[in-house]
């Protein structure tokens, strides 16, 4: 079984709704997965935004959430789901907006691309103390058993 990502919200390479955008009420959409491998013992999300600031002439990836040590139990993640919310052992990672919450789509200018990865890996990882993607990637290297991505697309 290949470990697979998907929203109930949009489709892959199709618009984003403006309700998980800054433009909206900037809630997380909700995502589902399937086909977790069965030695896999936590799962890691990351959002981000290979375009930024301009997709005609891209400097950066911008960082919308950093999510790990997802239980392997969990199929997904509700809409709006706040930290306060997440399934229990889930831990958060600083995003680009200096926030360790869900910071939606809000690009400057142009339709930007927003990767939705998710990540099976073979163990558990340490409190890494609100990491930013640098260190959590560097944290789950040698440890991936599977990775899945969905892309939705915004313009404002």
């Amino acid at each position: 079984m290949t470990l697979t990502i998907s929203s109930p919200a949009f489709t892959e390479n199709r618009m984003i709704p403006a309700t998980y955008t800054c433009d909206g009420l900037d809630i997380s959409p909700p995502l589902k997965w399937t086909g977790i491998p069965p030695e896999a013992r936590s799962l890691v999300l990351i959002i981000d935004d290979p375009d930024a600031p301009d997709p005609a002439a891209p400097k950066l990836t911008w960082v919308h959430w950093l999510l790990y040590n997802i239980p392997v139990t969990v199929s997904g993640l509700p809409e709006g789901v706040d930290e306060q919310a997440l399934p229990k052992g889930t831990l958060c990672g600083r995003g680009d907006g200096k926030q360790t919450c869900y910071g939606g789509p809000c690009p400057p200018i142009g339709c930007h691309r927003y990767f939705h990865k998710l990540y099976a890996l073979d163990t558990l990882l340490p409190n890494l103390q609100i990491p930013r993607k640098p260190a959590l990637l560097q944290a789950m290297e040698g440890h991936i058993l599977a990775s899945a991505q969905l892309i939705g697309l915004y313009q404002r």
